[in-house]
């Protein structure tokens, strides 16, 4: 037993830097900007913001590919990141009232707020590799990239730029499906963009359809799956129902892999698949490919 009293003895003094010059005034201290770098989530790399954006926001590391949106394909797509952006202002009307949580018109204004975008889908046309291309691309951002009618008829006028400039046709997919609160409406977006498609062939136009991750559902049903060639991003999911609702409906555990480009491109449903480093290039020698 200890003869000495440590009864008086202060807690506070174990937390106590006693050296001096050891402890770091408050207005000493150095904040780090938010945002300076990106932790991968498939292998947890962190990786410098700057270097991230200059590997086309792709994993150095793991070669995962961050979903992107709109803005950053057209910069990598078209030359010198110069492209003109045509039915900026079309956008979903409220045609059956819908409601569920929150009503879809607020819905959508809470989005475009967000994100900046009017909806789901941009289209621009520009010069690739000196060519002049029109592209229409998805964003995820905006209600899960989900196609609704103003989705539908920002890729219908593509096409008919496409068709009046007398140039390829881009289509860059991410989509979660068709909108649910458009309902019908949404599913017609399906034939409307085939059919579209259907005048593009007869114009003896190429259409060159790029599947990102997600591409699922309505979209993957139709005019994503419709190019003269289809490629992909590597380990996208590409489907039409999610492997979840294939496996509860079939009862059975799924294939390695099931539904990833990789496995899409092994059961025939893909042209190749392209990092995307390598993406302006390969759609350039298409192009070239076809003009010859």
């Amino acid at each position: 037993m200890l003869d000495r009293d440590i009864t008086n003895t202060s807690p506070m003094g174990w937390f106590k830097r006693m050296k001096e010059g050891i402890t770091t005034s408050t207005k000493d201290k150095k904040e780090i900007r938010e945002g300076l770098w990106y932790k991968c989530p498939n292998c947890d790399e962190v990786i410098d913001t700057d270097e991230f954006t200059k590997s086309l926001y792709v994993c150095q590391s793991c070669n995962y590919h961050e979903k992107i949106g709109s803005h950053e394909y057209f910069d990598i797509l078209f030359d010198d990141c110069k492209y003109t952006e045509f039915d900026e202002n079309i956008q979903s009307g409220d045609p059956l009232d819908f409601k569920d949580t929150k009503k879809y018109t607020d819905r959508i204004k809470s989005t475009q707020q967000k994100t900046g975008l009017k909806d789901a889908a941009r289209s621009a046309y520009g010069n690739l590799d000196g060519k002049l291309i029109v592209i229409t691309a998805m964003d995820f951002s905006f209600i899960g990239g989900s196609m609704g009618s103003a989705v539908g008829e920002k890729i219908a006028r593509g096409i008919d730029m496409a068709i009046k400039k007398k140039c390829p046709f881009m289509m860059i997919s991410k989509s979660g499906g068709a909108r649910m609160m458009e309902a019908g409406l949404s599913l017609m977006q399906m034939a409307k963009t085939s059919a579209k498609l259907t005048l593009l062939s007869r114009a003896n136009l190429p259409y060159i359809s790029l599947l990102t991750d997600p591409t699922t559902g309505g979209v993957t049903a139709s005019f994503a799956m419709l190019g003269d060639i289809n490629i992909a991003e590597p380990n996208a999911l590409i489907a039409f129902a999610g492997p979840r609702v294939v496996k509860e409906t079939i009862g059975k555990d799924l294939p390695e892999g099931f539904q990833r480009s990789e496995f899409v491109l092994d059961h025939g449903f893909l042209d190749f698949i392209v990092e995307r480093k390598n993406l302006k290039l390969k759609v350039a020698q298409f192009i070239r490919m076809l003009n010859n």
